[in-house]
């Protein structure tokens, strides 16, 4: 009897231990394949900002390899969302007005007068879709956040390589000689991503080490400073006084609101001192009082609009290259320069999609705004401000630039991310990411 206790004993042992070894096993497995999402998402980012043809620019990295990365990693897109096809449709049903406008982007190419044109930015924009509902269905919002940082950090990092090292791309020798304007073409472009990845850092998770946030904040800083973006430069103080007052007085109840309604007062005051004196203000910044040209930009654009009110030219056809219309604007401007955008992301929308578009879009964006008003004051997470500092980011840099709609801009895939992310209503992405990685283990284990 004894032996055969041992033996039991020694095979209870044996098994707890195989379980237990299988458990770690289980758990390494999964934290690497979460380790793979990340870097595949950080990649998808990378992909769709374009920065990586600058490597074949300099004959780093041959352009063909980098075409296949590109449509490989759109191939992939497409195959993960088949997987999860279920919620994504959960998903579209619970984002009608945004699944309305992204279908009406895509079918802009009808209306358009260089339909090929609009279609093949509606194609890219398809895909920047798809990976914003990807990130918002696998990713919690502390990942999502972290995810972010990571890859505007990267994009910091080789806007400084070619900066020092490839200057005749990484700076403006040109137009605006000394700007920084690393692997993005244009000091304003680099200026916008930095002032989104100091946004970023600011509300960085806790779990991350202070030096890190620190890090990612001067870094940020000193490469706004250095493209001589004064538009981004503006932009990203207002952003670190609003993310400041609502961070310091979110969480105190009802209060909270008046505080609120206070703050917003208060940046409407601003914004109409600034309006009224923005001639003084301007000149006092070294720059013209037209904005260097986009108020007379402006005024054409919003007359052409009201040639076709409803339903616009189509996505970007009213600047495709040789549109008669961006000849109209560039004119007008007195330059000799043809513009190839608006620089204005509200009145780009409305060109592209007309008035009903823009309609949709605003009414999308303020029950968004809405709702990341409370989830901000719902807790003391910092990631958890992230929606709402987004979306005053979105509205505040959409002023003076059109990144919403444009290939080499992660604004729309994190527009769809944060607004699918926002109206979540199954299961916690956790559980649903674990169950999958279970079934994906299990079925390599058979």
């Amino acid at each position: 009897m004894e032996k055969i206790s041992l033996k039991l004993a020694f095979l209870c042992q044996f098994n707890a231990a195989l379980c237990l070894s299988e458990k770690i096993r289980h758990r390494n497995m999964y934290k690497f394949l979460k380790l793979a999402e990340r870097i595949f998402i950080i990649l998808g980012l990378t992909v769709f900002l374009g920065t990586l043809y600058r490597f074949s620019e300099v004959g780093l990295i041959p352009q063909n390899l980098i075409t296949l990365i590109k449509y490989s990693t759109w191939a992939s897109i497409v195959i993960i969302n088949c997987i999860f096809w279920k919620d994504n449709l959960i998903a579209l049903r619970q984002n009608i007005l945004l699944t309305i406008l992204t279908i009406l982007v895509l079918l802009s190419f009808i209306w358009s007068d260089f339909p090929r044109f609009s279609l093949n930015i509606a194609i890219e924009i398809l895909f920047m879709s798809l990976l914003g509902l990807y990130i918002a269905q696998r990713c919690n919002l502390k990942e999502q956040v972290e995810i972010i940082a990571c890859c505007l950090l990267i994009q910091a990092f080789m806007s400084s390589f070619f900066a020092v090292f490839f200057p005749g791309i990484g700076i403006d020798n040109e137009f605006h000689p000394g700007a920084w304007q690393g692997v993005f073409g244009q000091k304003n472009s680099l200026g916008s991503v930095m002032v989104l990845n100091l946004l970023t850092f600011f509300t960085l998770p806790k779990e991350n080490s202070n030096l890190y946030k620190y890090f990612g904040l001067i870094y940020s800083l000193l490469l706004i400073f250095l493209s001589t973006s004064k538009t981004s430069l503006i932009i990203s103080i207002l952003l670190i006084l609003i993310v400041f007052f609502y961070q310091n007085f979110r969480w105190r109840g009802k209060i909270s609101v008046i505080f609120a309604n206070l703050g917003i007062l208060i940046i409407g005051c601003i914004a109409l001192v600034t309006l009224t004196y923005w001639i003084e203000i301007l000149t006092g910044l070294g720059r013209d009082h037209t904005l260097t040209g986009r108020t007379p930009m402006w005024g054409m654009m919003i007359a052409k609009l009201m040639e076709r009110p409803l339903l616009g030219y189509g996505l970007r056809a009213f600047w495709a290259p040789k549109s008669p219309h961006a000849i109209e604007v560039g004119q007008v401007i007195g330059t000799g320069w043809i513009p190839s955008g608006g620089h204005n992301g509200w009145l780009d929308l409305s060109l592209d999609v007309g008035l009903i578009g823009l309609s949709i879009f605003i009414i999308n964006y303020l029950m968004t705004f809405a709702k990341a008003l409370k989830l901000a004051y719902g807790t003391q997470k910092p990631e958890y401000f992230w929606p709402l500092a987004y979306l005053t980011y979105l509205a505040m840099n959409s002023v003076t630039e059109s990144y919403l709609l444009t290939q080499g801009s992660l604004i729309w895939i994190l527009y769809v991310t944060v607004v699918v992310m926002l109206n979540k209503k199954y299961p916690s992405n956790k559980n649903q990411i674990h169950d999958f990685y279970s079934g994906t283990l299990e079925g390599m284990k058979q």
